[in-house]
């Protein structure tokens, strides 16, 4: 990781959301980019972002880790009623950020509702992403199953990785199986065993970033 580089990055150059966060630069490129946003009580400097981001910079992609639109503006709490629209505007401009910079591939990820706002844009704008790397899916709200976020499954065409700890609360796995029947193209769920919605843990810090990179690697085969 010692020669990799971390960059302050901040893009104004658009009407849209400005994007903010941070870039890791490989030092040996393998030509693919990865846009990771965070969860609704987080921001970019999540232990979960930071360590994914080093471990996929470490094999070569060019990762931004950015906060969303409503984190920019309110730099503690949940989101702000109605913020869906502008947060999915910023990660389509994150994702043309990175296309700027002759990327072969771009993939999308999040963590829950960064994930969440991932896949509703994926599925309203099929082919902006190369691939959706979708962390603790928010499927319900903890203790109400039947409040699936599961409406725009059927029009999501983009091949998707989910990673799901055992314990989440907001799915179970079995859950979790049989909503993506629901999505018309191939995905694939990684479990966690004994992990909860915030996926890492003191137990498996140590090898979990390591697991998703090659869990991203071997599923889609191309970067």
């Amino acid at each position: 990781m010692a020669d990799t580089e971390i960059q302050r990055f901040e893009d104004t150059t658009s009407d849209g959301p400005a994007i903010r966060g941070y870039l890791h630069i490989p030092a040996t490129a393998s030509g693919d980019g990865l846009v990771l946003t965070h969860g609704a009580g987080a921001n970019c400097n999540s232990p979960l972002l930071v360590a994914l981001a080093a471990a996929f910079c470490g094999a070569g992609f060019t990762a931004l880790r950015c906060d969303l639109p409503f984190r920019q503006l309110k730099p503690k709490g949940p989101p702000f009623r109605g913020s869906a629209e502008k947060d999915q505007l910023g990660l389509r401009r994150a994702v043309e950020v990175m296309r700027r910079r002759n990327l072969r591939h771009v993939f999308l990820g999040g963590h829950s509702y960064g994930g969440r706002q991932a896949s509703m844009l994926a599925a309203s704008e099929t082919g902006l992403a190369d691939g959706l790397l979708l962390l603790s899916y928010p499927l319900h709200p903890p203790k109400r199953p039947i409040e699936l976020r599961t409406a725009h499954f059927s029009s999501l065409r983009t091949q998707s990785l989910f990673i799901h700890g055992s314990r989440d609360a907001f799915g179970t796995i079995e859950e979790m199986s049989a909503a993506l029947k629901l999505i018309p193209t191939p995905t694939e769920l990684l479990v966690v065993e004994n992990a909860g919605h915030e996926l890492m843990s003191a137990s498996n810090r140590k090898d979990l970033p390591e697991t998703i990179v090659g869990a991203l690697r071997k599923y889609f085969g191309q970067c």
